[in-house]
């Protein structure tokens, strides 16, 4: 009898530990994730797809990865802006899950690709997805180096019934676990040219609940066409307070039970970011006024937060290297500033960067949005905004 009180009480609890489980959380990026982990924290740990130094532009999809999406009940990513590779497996592979745009988050503020200058013009022609069989990107007059993939994904060892040979691939053909290293900034949008500095409400919850892989490319709900605007919204702290607001609503209605839980981890969350945000503020006061280079033109929100100004980037497409026209262009530009610093990115061949400095004063540094060699969870968020604040405080500042 007692025997089988237990086992009666054993399988209670069992079940109870179902009907409460967590979601299953997929998202693309580092940051996001880092983000959505910190919201999630003693709950349960989202999965991220884009791991190390790969690109969301023309990354491959593992098996595992394809299944994980077939199993999510929750996908977060930033939107067609930014993960090219995903939208194809969005579609046809994470059918079960609620997709979240956070590029769709109430309250963030979106600013437009720079343009002109030292900044190279975005091919806004031909917009990516009228260019999958390119493997949704197109560059017109600059072709991607490196971008010939084989896409066959296998199913994984041990006979996994999951063949996503034709549904991970989106158009992409890869012959690695992660794609080429490749552009995190690979801007080919229709073009419209918005005001600077846009407070982007929406009036539908960026959480998405209530509606599945709803992926209109065209304008957004505030009238807006996404194509405008330049993805790396995550640069900005404030800007991740936002975020993680949608990402906290998502997980509530997914999972009511635990939503006191994600929405006391939410307000901790926006102190850290608040105090984030006033420490880099004062570490960075005394070089505003510097000149410097990016590499490609990832860091506009960082720069506009924190009262930064980039002179130009070397680059729009990091995968293929700038021609010796515009070498000159930029070799020019940092002497007519005199820039007093160029910024290479961990993923990309740094010779460039000698290249564009050889005979000039500038001094080089190291920049990287995504937190490539930063390990991920609820921690990268704060280590990768605090590395960069480092990285440009000490290239930016006077020689001692």
């Amino acid at each position: 009898m007692v025997r089988r009180l237990a086992l009666s009480a054993s399988l209670l609890l069992a079940t109870a530990g179902i009907a409460n489980a967590a979601p299953n959380v997929v998202v693309s990026i580092k940051p996001l994730h880092s983000l959505v982990a910190a919201v999630m924290e003693g709950v349960s740990e989202p999965s991220l797809i884009v791991t190390g130094a790969g690109s969301p532009h023309n990354y491959a999809l593992k098996p595992s990865q394809a299944a994980a999406l077939e199993e999510a009940d929750l996908i977060f990513w930033m939107g067609h802006e930014l993960e090219t590779f995903l939208e194809r497996p969005v579609e046809t592979i994470g059918t079960g899950a609620t997709v979240v745009s956070l590029i769709d988050a109430p309250g963030l503020k979106l600013l437009p690709f720079r343009e002109g200058g030292a900044f190279e013009a975005h091919d806004h022609a031909h917009e990516g997805h009228a260019a999958e069989a390119a493997g949704g990107h197109d560059h017109a007059h600059e072709e991607a180096a490196g971008e010939t993939h084989d896409h066959t994904h296998e199913a994984e060892a041990g006979g996994e019934h999951h063949d996503h040979a034709h549904e991970a691939a989106a158009g992409h053909s890869h012959d690695d676990d992660h794609g080429a290293s490749a552009s995190e900034a690979t801007h080919d949008h229709a073009h419209e040219e918005p005001a600077a500095g846009h407070d982007h409400a929406h009036e539908e919850a960026a959480a998405g609940a209530g509606h599945n892989h709803d992926h209109s490319h065209g304008a957004s709900e505030g009238g807006h066409d996404h194509g405008d605007f330049d993805p790396h919204v995550w640069l900005d702290p404030q800007n991740a307070k936002a975020l993680a607001a949608a990402i906290g609503s998502a997980l509530a209605a997914a999972d009511p039970e635990n939503a006191e839980h994600y929405a006391a981890n939410t307000a901790t969350l926006d102190q850290r970011l608040d105090a984030l945000t006033a420490e880099v503020e004062a570490q960075l006061e005394p070089v505003k006024d510097r000149g410097f280079i990016v590499f490609h033109d990832a860091y506009h929100y960082f720069e506009d937060r924190f009262g930064l100004e980039a002179a130009g980037s070397i680059t729009i497409n990091p995968e293929t290297p700038p021609g010796a026209e515009r070498v000159t262009e930029i070799q020019a530009r940092v002497r007519e500033l005199g820039a007093t610093c160029v910024f290479a990115e961990p993923q990309f061949e740094p010779r460039i960067i000698s290249v564009v400095t050889e005979g000039t004063e500038a001094r080089t540094g190291e920049l990287d949005p995504l937190g490539a060699a930063i390990a991920d969870g609820p921690e990268l968020y704060f280590e990768l905004i605090e590395t960069m604040a480092a990285s440009m405080r000490e290239c930016l500042a006077d020689p001692s």
